[in-house]
């Protein structure tokens, strides 16, 4: 082997791993950790504050791999510090059952904080947990005492910073002056189908100089003095958030590859392996070939990382004597845990057939949950006004250094990193994915509110969140053609179907302002995933739960919100929520003609379909094959619960532009055509 310095033996330990567990693999992207492992190890072995024995320790810096692609060179880096991922799991990349996935995934991985790979996404979880850190350190820390004081750190790329979503988020970190957020630019020109230029010509640097970010360039990627001062210069710039420029070469080292999109997507093949490795000065022979120097070098992060926790547990141990309240409330929030009594002043809302909308009753229900709660921030899209999530006299979170005072508005300012009322601006690709970093960060449980049709923006995240199992509520007001005169674009057609399809989400369409209050409760006790909240904008009658099934019931997903005499129905009429008041008052008309219906709320499909079969098939007899659902939106999803003799209204095409009152009478969700179609179900004499 060449006479290589322990630093370049380190780099090249990274590259060479990487390439090794791609061509075993004969899957995966070798360009990125050949190019990026200069960066990658100065910033892991003289920066990054972190516990491989611990990888949870609270006060850690974060860091991002949003080019989740290049996961080789993340998995290179956790095994060779120490953390719980062996050799034969670098060997085992990309195969079934291996904790090495072709990329990064929370939870399966030690030392993974977020599921990247979809481009962006990474770039606006960092922002996210970010806000997290300034919001927490606001809060907590006192002049002689930092208990929260850390970093996010990131790895991004072209084809990050080329997504929409990056733009919105790089522009939100900016305003906020997020100085805790460091990113370093893998700045190779190529993607994977061709060089950038093609598509992609501006100048970044100007670029996130506009967008309020500290920008810095470092011309040679393998310069590592030159990284390391640009990365310290970035630490000292607390006012915004950096953007450090690396020129790299893909697939550097590769005599055939280097700089070519070849090097991006494919294993090198086993000759440009070895090639490879001739070049770097390596020996062909054994593959995954780690020098014991190296080992040694990298493995000191396992007793640094001790230390420092210990250390920070000191300092926690003495804040807690001195400002005990405090640190007791922080100490729960780290540990995911609720508070005694935290629901307790969520409202019950008295019986009133005017009603109020399910958005009105949603907003008085957060409200009152987030006096309890100081894990709750977030914020919506600009439609405060529209979707009720304001958190009343909790402030704005905002740049202290620009912070003149209240502004008008909605939310009102003046309250700096420890407001909790984020204005994400009209972002909603960016709020998504943001919510998920302040959820993956932790001590947060994050909300975000928009219009329901505009959940198309936000899906990819969304999906995201319920891969990660991370618990973000996203709130979604003007559920349904009933919006009114706003017309289709804006009317919901297929987005609750689409929401459902999402594996491991919760999509909860409440009914009244009881059962909105039992869908906050299960999206604040739901731990380990996302919760969807689907709320009108019209008026909905707050029903008598002397008369009708608690509420609470909510809690099966489905439940007999009124029954047939005796519990021995002629027909089960079932709808989630504006449209459960349509059958409670068939229900009542088809009694005149002597047809016995059972009423059943279906808020959530998913909890329902998570019950027992004996309780699902306590709510939907089996024995009734008289069944009709009425829900304003796609039909897609309810013949699983009417089965082949029953019905569905529902509407399969766009709305139309007109009154809410007169779009939903003349598309048939009106107790008249409930009773009509229930009539015909009994069929003819009926």
């Amino acid at each position: 082997m060449a006479d290589l310095s322990l630093d370049e033996l380190c780099v090249n330990t990274i590259r060479t791993l990487s390439i090794d567990a791609v061509q075993k693999a004969n899957s995966g992207h070798p360009g990125l950790p050949l190019g990026a492992a200069p960066m990658a190890y100065v910033l892991w072995t003289h920066f990054l504050k972190h516990n491989p024995s611990n990888p949870h320790w609270f006060d850690r810096d974060r860091f991002v791999l949003s080019a989740g692609h290049g996961s080789m060179l993340l998995y290179s880096l956790l095994h060779l510090t120490g953390y719980d991922l062996t050799l034969e799991q670098i060997k085992d990349f990309r195969q079934w059952g291996s904790m090495t996935p072709g990329h990064p995934e929370r939870g399966v991985t030690p030392g993974v904080e977020v599921t990247t790979g979809p481009l962006g996404q990474g770039f606006a979880n960092g922002v996210g947990m970010a806000i997290a850190e300034s919001y927490l350190s606001d809060r907590y820390n006192r002049p002689d005492f930092k208990v929260i004081d850390h970093f996010i750190y990131g790895i991004v790329s072209d084809g990050d910073l080329m997504e929409g979503i990056a733009s919105e988020a790089a522009s939100l970190a900016g305003h906020l002056g997020l100085g805790k957020l460091i990113y370093l630019y893998d700045n190779n020109h190529i993607t994977l189908s061709a060089e950038t230029r093609l598509a992609f010509s501006e100048n970044c640097a100007q670029r996130f100089e506009a967008y309020g970010w500290h920008v810095q360039s470092v011309e040679d990627g393998n310069d590592l003095d030159a990284i390391y001062q640009a990365i310290h210069r970035a630490r000292e710039e607390s006012a915004k958030p950096s953007l450090i420029l690396v020129k790299t070469h893909i697939g550097f080292g590769s005599p055939h590859k280097q700089d070519t999109f070849e090097a991006h997507g494919s294993p090198l093949g086993e000759e440009e392996v070895k090639l490879t490795k001739q070049n770097l000065g390596w020996p062909q022979e054994p593959p995954f070939y780690i020098p014991q120097e190296t080992l040694q070098h990298f493995r000191q992060a396992v007793e640094a990382g001790k230390i420092a926790e210990a250390e920070w547990e000191a300092v926690f141990d003495a804040y807690e004597k001195k400002y005990p309240q405090p640190a007791q409330e922080l100490y729960e929030l780290m540990g995911n845990e609720l508070p005694d009594n935290w629901d307790k002043n969520i409202p019950v809302f008295p019986v009133d057939a005017k009603g109020v909308s399910t958005r009105v009753a949603g907003g008085k229900v957060l409200n009152a949950i987030a006096g309890k709660l100081p894990s709750i921030i977030g914020g919506s899209a600009d439609l405060d006004p529209s979707t009720f999530t304001t958190l009343i006299g909790l402030g704005s979170f905002e740049d202290p250094k620009k912070n003149s005072g209240k502004v008008q508005g909605a939310v009102e300012g003046g309250w700096g990193y420890s407001g909790r009322n984020i204005a994400f601006g009209i972002r909603e690709h960016a709020m998504g994915a943001v919510c998920n970093g302040l959820s993956a960060h932790g001590a947060i449980i994050p909300f975000s509110a928009t219009f329901l049709t505009f959940s198309d923006y936000m899906r990819p995240s969304i999906r995201l969140a319920a891969l990660m199992k991370l618990q973000v509520v996203f709130v979604f007001t003007h559920d349904s053609i009933a919006l009114g005169e706003d017309g289709p674009t804006h009317q919901s057609v297929e987005h609750v179907a689409a929401l459902r399809a999402i594996p491991d989400l919760n999509v909860i369409r409440p009914c009244d302002a009881n059962e909105t209050a039992a869908a906050w409760k299960i999206a604040i006790e739901s731990r380990d995933r996302p919760t969807v909240l689907v709320l009108t904008r019209q008026n909905v009658p707050t029903l008598d739960r002397d008369k009708f099934s608690s509420a609470d019931n909510l809690r099966k997903g489905g439940y007999i919100l009124a029954d047939a005499p005796n519990g021995k129905p002629d027909l089960i009429l079932m709808a989630t929520g504006s449209e459960v008041s349509l059958i409670v008052a068939a229900r009542d008309k088809l009694s005149e003609k002597g047809i016995k219906a059972r009423a059943v709320s279906m808020p959530c499909l998913e909890v329902f379909d998570a019950q027992s079969p004996e309780y699902r098939d306590s709510v939907l007899l089996p024995s009734v094959t008289r069944r009709l659902s009425v829900e304003a939106g796609i039909s897609q999803g309810w013949h699983k619960y009417v089965g082949d003799k029953g019905a569905i209204i529902a509407i399969d095409h766009f709305g139309a532009s007109a009154p809410g009152p007169v779009v939903m009478k003349e598309f048939g969700f009106t107790v008249e055509n409930v009773c009509k179609q229930a009539l015909a179900l009994m069929g003819p004499g009926t």
